[in-house]
């Protein structure tokens, strides 16, 4: 395993430690309003801290990028970390145990390494580039169905901003009545690693931020899937949307999401 890989593991199961001594007793955890259906709690907040505190100890200058923390400065600016300390807070706050740590390196602007981590399943989801990807350590390979009717497609809806849901439900509508049904679950850092492990086909949405697919981006190319944005464009890290899969599958979802 690569050394930052294997810091950014443990941080992963650090934060993890964090997460599931929360969710025992979600009822109670203190929960804040970022804006509209978005949501944060102490436990993300605690969990990004032990995140950045693992990897601090080893890579003191390295940058950082958190979904709760912002951007915090490095004198190694060719290292930045983008971390989702809890991807899929509603599910966390509503008991639902569907939720992940998603931790990301980037070297000079390339992803390099990627951690998705679901600490109730205990399923650790990695890679490295130009290394493969592994779950718990086995290669993973994303699925290539022969035609897009045996597919199940992973979505997210716009919840954090309704207005865009018409739109929205033309490319849903066209898509479902294409594909053999579709999965809604809340974790985009989840979705993508499903697609890299072959358990979900494909995979698309829009409005979200770079912290919540760096990790399952890389992943997913390394277990030979394609990721583009809703163009078909190679960098959906800045995009704010995504589409993932075979190559077959992204072709048949680009054409409805251009």
């Amino acid at each position: 395993m690569h050394p930052m890989l294997n810091i950014a593991v443990r941080a992963a199961r650090a934060a993890g430690t964090v997460i599931v001594r929360g969710f025992e007793k979600h009822n109670e955890v203190a929960t804040e309003s970022k804006g509209l259906n978005d949501f944060v709690t102490q436990v993300d907040k605690e969990a990004e801290q032990a995140i950045i505190a693992k990897i601090q100890q080893s890579y003191p200058n390295h940058c950082f990028l958190g979904e709760e923390s912002g951007e915090v400065l490095g004198t190694e600016t060719d290292y930045q970390w983008i971390i989702d300390p809890l991807d899929g807070t509603t599910n966390f706050v509503k008991g639902i145990p569907h939720f992940a740590v998603s931790i990301a390196l980037l070297h000079k602007g390339r992803l390099d390494q990627a951690v998705v981590f679901d600490p109730i399943r205990s399923e650790l989801f990695t890679a490295s580039r130009g290394q493969g990807a592994q779950l718990n350590g086995y290669r993973i390979r994303a699925s290539k169905p022969r035609d897009l009717s045996e597919t199940i497609i992973a979505t997210g809806l716009p919840f954090k901003n309704k207005s865009q849901f018409g739109e929205y439900a033309l490319s849903l509508n066209k898509i479902f009545h294409e594909v053999g049904d579709i999965r809604r679950a809340g974790s985009a850092a989840l979705d993508l690693a499903y697609v890299a492990a072959g358990r979900h086909d494909g995979y698309w949405e829009r409005g979200i931020k770079s912290w919540d697919i760096a990790a399952g981006e890389l992943i997913v190319r390394e277990a030979g899937g394609l990721v583009t944005d809703f163009k078909g464009g190679n960098d959906p890290l800045h995009k704010g949307e995504i589409v993932a899969g075979s190559v077959k599958v992204v072709q048949g979802l680009v054409k409805h999401l251009k």
